[in-house]
């Protein structure tokens, strides 16, 4: 049962290092219509791609409209909803100008081949109907989207910079010194916050401009005062590149925000925080600004204090401690004690409410078992080993109980059991945490023929 866990937040197969994704196919996207139909400052969230009408994207053009040449991020859901960041942070693409593009069709079990058609797909059917700036072409992505966002820059070399947010980079591959910029971002009580600081420490060997960030939150799209950073951060890199011209304005800014950042963590005598935020205003201005030094030398004065030692060292026995928690729980998914999981969740959750970083490991951990379920209860309810899925569906739903996932497998379960009252209660409890897949519903054979108020189902979704 274990070995369910290995897909667990890989989004795709693990792809050896330094090895492209062999395409068979080009795509040849016809003549389309220009950019003058398409809204400005509004998300669209559905244009089929001319390729292959099985395909499409969100789009979000900024307030500057799009005759001249736009920078454009390509974003990259785990659960293919192309158009949820672009609402998220439409308005930083008004603030800094970029075009924002969110795929249909990327999502969390995609291979590796799959994803590079879509990317394939997308990235014609986009330079076609939008002035792209070519020289600026980025990537983000969210959890496993995240992953598909590196992979896209790992095998396409006109992509020069990543945001990972919620996930590392793709399995197998190593850290090197590549040709575009990479920002990490985790949420303090995030299952990969782990990987994407391991991620930055390796990063930090090489010569690839890069920086981290933590916020206070979960396993979760950022939110938009940390992503304003990122996109800074892709308007910093263009300036070093000289594509655009010195914004001394935005520079000294960010400069003003740091270091007050700076003031008020040393203050609390949170050093941790206060030599992080350095150490990214450091990397951020790395070429630009001689305020780079200034960070760099505070950071350095303030490792050498006692105290960010003796927190430091706090920090690492805790994740030593969260690692051993892990080990532990590897062990019990293969117990079948049901009643094992109901007290260790409970004590979780309790313990999780705590403001402090003690808290945010227990955050962490509630997040890994969320996706260990996940993983379990996919791979059975996908084999109909029926038996088994309703376990971990119903740990699923104990760990994780506004994921709408959770309840989207307990309502195919309970058609295999024809229970339909349940069925139709699962379902609007899956709407209710999120749940707005109409296709996927419809196309569920478990559902197919059954007594279900689809209409009433749909009408709630978001």
């Amino acid at each position: 049962m274990a070995a369910f866990w290995a897909e667990a937040c890989a989004n795709n197969p693990t792809v050896a290092t330094g090895h492209r994704v062999p395409v068979k196919d080009s795509f040849v996207v016809a003549p389309v219509a220009q950019i003058d139909s398409f809204a400005v400052g509004k998300v669209i969230d559905t244009i089929t791609c001319v390729a292959d009408a099985e395909q499409s994207y969100a789009a979000y053009i900024p307030a500057i409209g799009n005759k001249k040449a736009l920078p454009v991020i390509y974003f990259f859901d785990p659960h293919a909803s192309g158009a949820l960041p672009l609402e998220k942070y439409k308005a930083l693409a008004d603030k800094y100008g970029f075009l924002l593009i969110g795929s249909n069709n990327s999502k969390n079990g995609n291979d590796w081949q799959v994803t590079d058609a879509i990317w394939q797909i997308l990235s014609a059917d986009t330079k076609q109907r939008f002035k792209i700036d070519q020289q600026r072409i980025y990537t983000a992505g969210f959890s496993g989207g995240a992953k598909v966002a590196g992979f896209a820059a790992l095998n396409h070399a006109e992509i020069k910079g990543v945001i990972a947010n919620g996930a590392g980079l793709p399995d197998g591959a190593e850290v090197s010194n590549y040709a575009f910029s990479f920002t990490g971002i985790a949420g303090e009580g995030d299952m990969n916050m782990s990987d994407l600081v391991a991620v930055s420490a390796a990063l930090d060997k090489t010569n690839t401009p890069h920086r981290l960030m933590l916020f206070n939150g979960k396993h979760e799209w950022a939110p938009e005062k940390t992503m304003d950073i990122a996109f800074a951060g892709f308007q910093f890199d263009a300036m070093r590149k000289k594509q655009l011209p010195v914004n001394t304005t935005l520079i000294n800014s960010f400069v003003a925000d740091s270091k007050i950042a700076v003031d008020i963590y040393t203050k609390e005598n949170n050093l941790l925080k206060a030599v992080a935020e350095c150490t990214l205003a450091s990397n951020l201005l790395s070429g630009l600004s001689s305020e780079a030094a200034f960070f760099s030398k505070k950071a350095t004065s303030l490792m050498n204090q006692q105290a960010f030692k003796e927190q430091n060292q706090e920090r690492q026995q805790l994740l030593q401690e969260e690692a051993t928690i892990k080990a532990n729980y590897m062990q019990q998914f293969n117990g079948g004690d049901v009643e094992y999981w109901k007290k260790e969740v409970a004590d979780l959750q309790t313990k999780a409410k705590s403001p402090t970083a003690r808290g945010a490991m227990y955050q962490r951990l509630l997040a890994y078992l969320s996706l260990a379920f996940y993983s379990f209860s996919n791979q059975l309810v996908g084999n109909h080993r029926d038996v088994g899925a309703e376990y971990y569906v119903n740990l699923y739903k104990l760990v994780d109980p506004t994921n709408s996932e959770a309840w989207y497998f307990s309502a195919i379960l309970h058609a295999r059991l024809n229970d339909m009252a349940a069925v139709e209660a699962d379902l609007l409890k899956a709407v209710e945490y999120g749940f707005n897949d109409k296709a996927r519903l419809h196309a569920q054979n478990d559902f197919a023929g059954r007594p279900i108020n689809f209409a009433k189902i749909e009408s709630l979704m978001r």
